[in-house]
């Protein structure tokens, strides 16, 4: 009955989150599409008018549009969880619930987005033309590993910034660098041998090829083609962070009504 009352109270404070985030602009609830749109068109401009990335690639488009789909999920899950405790410093002051009620309500938040987008893109897929693949079985599976790894470091971030404030500057500008570091808008071919495998061994290069693999083109490369025998790594990582993150949380949870 309690865990109920508690799953109540986070799935309330993701719907409204999710409608406050939108309710006084002009386009509502469209922005959550636009917004990704408007930044793939500008990339896909940028990259194959002026460095001619997309030249090597079948179906680019989609290619760069999933890419920044799943990226915009994982770049705004994290900085919204993150914030979630020291945004809600008065509600954790007066009231007593689990604190992990926070991030996790603000990760559906932006899951929520994730789906709209996700809806958009199999669309441009069937206009397109591209045929569905039988690995899309692994799709739910693929959507459960992205979002328990926004979640763990979520966890992580949301503990550190209550206590160090400056961690919503140091993730801004670390977000960027892993921007550039994951194959969102470049091939994998452009990758000189010696950074490839570092760079698979993210978990989030992991997750959009694998994505990529299964929803576009069974000729894009994964992780397990890059990895080898190595390819368990990034989906270890997954669990080993999201279980620190939890336990990080949890330990200076009780902590959070004096600090925020």
């Amino acid at each position: 009955m309690e865990k109920a009352k508690y799953w109540n109270l986070i799935k309330e404070l993701a719907i409204t989150d999710f409608k406050l985030k939108y309710n006084e602009s002009v386009f509502g609830y469209l922005w959550s599409l636009v917004k990704p749109l408007l930044y793939f068109v500008v990339l896909y401009l940028v990259f194959t008018r002026i460095f001619k990335l997309g030249d090597s690639i079948e179906n680019y488009p989609l290619y760069l549009l999933l890419g920044v789909v799943l990226w915009g999920f994982f770049a705004e899950a994290t900085s919204m969880c993150m914030q979630s405790i020291v945004s809600r410093g008065d509600l954790i002051r007066k009231v007593y619930f689990p604190r992990i009620v926070l991030p996790v309500a603000a990760s559906l938040t932006s899951f929520i987005a994730l789906v709209i987008n996700l809806i958009i893109v199999f669309a441009l897929l069937i206009y397109f033309g591209v045929g569905l693949s039988p690995g899309l079985i692994f799709f739910p599976l693929l959507l459960l590993e992205f979002y328990i790894f926004a979640l763990g470091v979520s966890f992580f971030l949301a503990s550190l910034i209550v206590r160090f404030r400056d961690i919503g500057h140091i993730w801004d500008v670390f977000s960027q660098v892993l921007f550039y570091g994951t194959p969102v808008i470049y091939p994998l071919t452009l990758v000189p041998g010696k950074l490839l495998n570092i760079i698979m061994l993210n978990p989030v290069a992991q997750i959009i090829q694998d994505f990529r693999r299964i929803v576009i083109s069974s000729d894009i490369p994964s992780s397990s083609h890059v990895l080898g025998v190595y390819a368990f790594i990034p989906y270890l990582l997954v669990v080993v962070i999201f279980v620190f993150g939890y336990f990080v949380f949890q330990k200076m949870a009780a902590k959070f009504a004096e600090e925020v």
